[in-house]
């Protein structure tokens, strides 16, 4: 009794021990040796894991950078002999005698005849994803004002990620290995295994050039999406996710559908290591980690393919370094919810929803690309339409930017798309403080109108006018129709108003030409705060703006404008801007009005002011 105790716990001490995870099982990189013969794992087609064969090569020391080794392989079995390396295999485990080695990350050159594969050593993909996470950060933030256009915005986000550089330049590998595996040709021709990038849902004048971003870091585009298995269950009941199993980073999911699959390498608790290459080395990140089904593996000589579909969020991608991605199985990550209500003239109106990745460089351009592909699949690209843009932006902890705006002509989607994206740009990537944006609401209504309303005269309807007087301002408005309004606003002449007045009447770009031609430059925010109050007052196109103003001097510091200061005053701020930060206004601002318009205003007039007397 005594001794079949003894063999069942000893059973039992071994199959716990077999089936420990494989990262207590890790073959050192020194003890790979040429003429090994290990297995790999992989999905070519459904859920089934399936082995290939890994004949080593040898092991190519400082390729991809400074300690940064690889082995070199050839890999065989399943359809390899007529694929090659496949996109879409990049963090297939490679085992030799029972112990993970690494990850399958490289290919060999284009219209190979052999699959030649790099496989990035393991302790290197675990010791890169294990720096602590902090918050995201962009390299440099984007403008908060200015003229910003699709292309900008696309060439802003290339170069603010960066030229990525996913192989070692021919002078840093010559000197590395011996022998014919020490050629640099060899070295240059490794770089990761092509990242299959899936879109769905996007017309291809629109996503082009966000995906050439992409394209340039090694990724290739394939047409596929997340809606064909978002309830499959996990294989055979098991976790979640194996070792070869295939796996996603979602990007955008909901009514459209960005995201990229590969490889699970090791699977460690609830830890999830894959890949074996950055996706964009952006370091701390928080990607969705989704299932994924890979339909076909699609044979080219250039570049063969898995096919595939993402299922559901199972966890969070929060690594993406230079040897691998990493994350953890349980909740997904928070994402930036787009809801939009599109409403066309005399048509029904339409809701979206897109669930876009919460990341300072990608959430704008994301979130920018998702817009201007809803706008274009419902209203007209070529000729003039009108966009009225209604909602907000709602920042944790800080409020809301809202947005209330029309535009009008050729190119009215792409800056109704853009007046959004770029308060998303500026407050993400602004170097105070981690913005965090909660929500994005949108009530658009479009129309292949051109909405626009011109200003065509103004006048004072009085001839004696004082000090302390108020007078009435006439303004002529004229709109696309030909129809004819007059508003009337009442001007008051302030007490200590001296000399020759001007009344300013303009639309909100001309006026906003004005101040920066008078000496009024947009300020620094010093906090999220003073950058969410600086968006909320950019100058509207659906406006008309009225200055009474006098040439008397005043200046702006900080956010605050400070007219018709003394000269004492003006003497102090002119000499200690540095530390001041004031700068000099030629006119002050004596009275402020506007005038809300539901269409896009043009126009500007000016006029001048004689005073008549010392008193009212």
């Amino acid at each position: 009794m005594l001794l079949s105790r003894l063999v069942v716990t000893v059973i039992a001490w071994t199959a716990l021990i077999m089936s420990a995870p494989a990262a207590t099982r890790v073959m050192p990189i020194d003890e790979v040796k040429p003429g090994m013969d290990g297995i790999g794992l992989t999905v070519f087609q459904g859920t089934t894991i399936e082995e290939f064969k890994v004949h080593v090569l040898g092991v190519l020391r400082a390729t991809v950078g400074p300690r940064r080794d690889l082995i070199l392989a050839r890999l065989e079995g399943g359809p390899l002999a007529k694929t090659g390396v496949i996109a879409g295999m990049s963090g297939s485990p490679v085992y030799i005698d029972g112990r993970l080695v690494g990850a399958v990350s490289h290919s060999l050159g284009s219209f190979s005849t052999e699959a030649i594969a790099g496989i990035t050593p393991f302790e290197e993909m675990r010791t890169a994803t294990s720096t602590a996470s902090v918050a995201a950060t962009a390299r440099r933030p984007f403008a908060a004002t200015g003229r910003l256009t699709p292309a900008a915005m696309v060439d802003a986000l290339r170069d603010v990620l960066g030229p990525v550089r996913p192989f070692a330049a021919p002078a840093e590998a010559a000197g590395a290995g011996t022998g014919p595996l020490g050629d640099p040709r060899l070295m240059t021709a490794l770089r990761p295994i092509a990242t299959p990038l899936f879109v769905s849902g996007f017309s291809p004048g629109v996503i082009e050039p966000v995906l050439s971003v992409f394209q340039q870091a090694g990724f290739v585009t394939v047409p596929g999406g997340g809606s064909t298995i978002q309830a499959l269950p996990a294989p055979g009941g098991m976790a979640p996710l194996r070792p070869g199993d295939p796996v996603g980073v979602a990007l955008m999911t909901g009514d459209l559908y960005l995201g990229a699959t590969g490889t699970v390498t090791e699977v460690d608790g609830t830890r999830v290591y894959a890949f074996g290459h950055p996706f964009y080395n952006l370091g701390h990140t928080r990607f969705p980690m989704t299932r994924a089904f890979v339909h076909a593996v699609l044979p080219s000589l250039l570049t063969s393919m898995k096919l595939s579909s993402v299922g559901e969020t199972i966890g969070t991608i929060d690594q993406d370094r230079a040897t691998a991605i990493a994350g953890t199985l349980g909740p997904g990550p928070r994402t930036v919810r787009v809801t939009l209500s599109l409403e066309r003239e005399k048509g029904e109106r339409r809701q979206f929803r897109f669930d876009v990745a919460d990341d300072p460089l990608l959430t704008p351009l994301l979130t920018f690309a998702a817009l201007l592909n809803t706008f274009s699949s419902y209203e007209r690209d070529l000729g003039t339409s009108s966009f009225a843009v209604r909602g907000t932006a709602s920042v944790h902890d800080h409020g809301d930017v809202v947005f209330d705006d029309v535009y009008t002509g050729d190119q009215a989607s792409s800056n109704a798309a853009l007046s959004v994206v770029a308060p998303l740009a500026a407050l993400m990537t602004n170097d105070r403080e981690p913005v965090q944006i909660d929500s994005l609401h949108l009530d658009v209504q479009s129309t292949e109108l051109p909405r626009v309303t011109t200003i065509e005269r103004a006048w004072i309807d009085a001839t004696d006018i004082r000090r302390g007087r108020t007078v009435p301002l006439k303004i002529l408005l004229r709109n696309w129709r030909g129809d004819v309004g007059v508003h009337t606003i009442p001007i008051e002449i302030p007490l200590n108003a001296e000399g020759t007045l001007t009344v300013l009447v303009a639309d909100g770009a001309r006026f906003a030409q004005f101040e920066q031609r008078d000496g009024r430059p947009t300020a620094a925010p010093a906090s999220v705060a003073a950058l969410i109050k600086q968006l909320n007052q950019v100058r509207r196109s659906n406006r008309v703006y009225i200055r009474l103003l006098t040439r008397d001097a005043g200046a702006i510091v900080g956010t605050e404008l400070l007219p018709s200061l003394p000269a004492s005053v003006l003497a102090v701020l002119g000499g200690d801007r540095p530390t001041s930060g004031g700068s000099a206004l030629q006119n002050a601002t004596l009275g402020a009005w506007e005038i809300a318009v539901g269409q896009a205003v043009s126009g500007v007039r000016a006029l001048t002011i004689s005073l008549s007397g010392n008193t009212p």
